[in-house]
């Protein structure tokens, strides 16, 4: 079996992982989230539009909104890193690329905080995502220009043991789950 393989059959298993508590809990519980977030008060950050069975950053993100700016990822196209448009609840939307939801007014900015969703993570800051990329390259241009903290947030089911990862996968320096918080050196 090559990576792709191992890839294609640990995000299978993690899929499966993501549904069950999806459907055990809803879309979770963000209070470990805007707990983390209070400690980064204006900080420009960004989370994400929550999609099929995602654990929702949205609470915590309309907190963080109050006090600086966030934004939603906007994907650019194939192998681009992905831009951040400025985000406020109740703020009007539009569909964008595989059917996650973008500003309807695009205000770009870099933010220096990720909320990353994920599809499995590991105790080491290992992340599993969809494939595409576009967070691993999204993380190496952001930290070529300054400190950037990348916080996966996903249900503690997606815990996996070991990763496939490669050397272009970014890690993650926090992971809040839907109980726990793991600080990461």
């Amino acid at each position: 079996m090559d990576l792709s393989e191992i890839k294609a059959a640990a995000r299978k298993a993690a899929f499966g992982r993501r549904k069950g508590a999806f459907e055990a809990v809803g879309p979770g519980q963000s209070a470990h989230l805007s707990e983390v977030l209070a400690g980064y008060r204006g900080v420009p950050l960004a989370g994400y539009m929550p999609i099929r069975t995602e654990i929702s950053p949205l609470p915590a993100m309309a907190e963080a909104a109050a006090h600086g700016p966030v934004g939603v990822p906007v994907i650019q196209g194939n192998a681009m890193p992905l831009e951040f448009s400025r985000w406020e609840p109740d703020a009007p939307l539009r569909d964008g690329p595989f059917g996650a939801r973008v500003p309807l007014e695009d205000i770009y900015f870099e933010p220096e905080i990720l909320i990353v969703p994920l599809v499995a993570f590991d105790a080491q800051g290992g992340r599993l995502g969809y494939g595409g990329g576009f967070y691993d390259r999204t993380l190496e241009r952001l930290r070529a220009r300054r400190a950037t903290l990348a916080i996966g947030f996903a249900f503690d089911a997606q815990e996996a043991e070991e990763l496939p990862l490669e050397a272009t996968d970014q890690p993650l320096d926090m992971i809040v789950t839907d109980t726990r918080i793991i600080e990461l050196n």
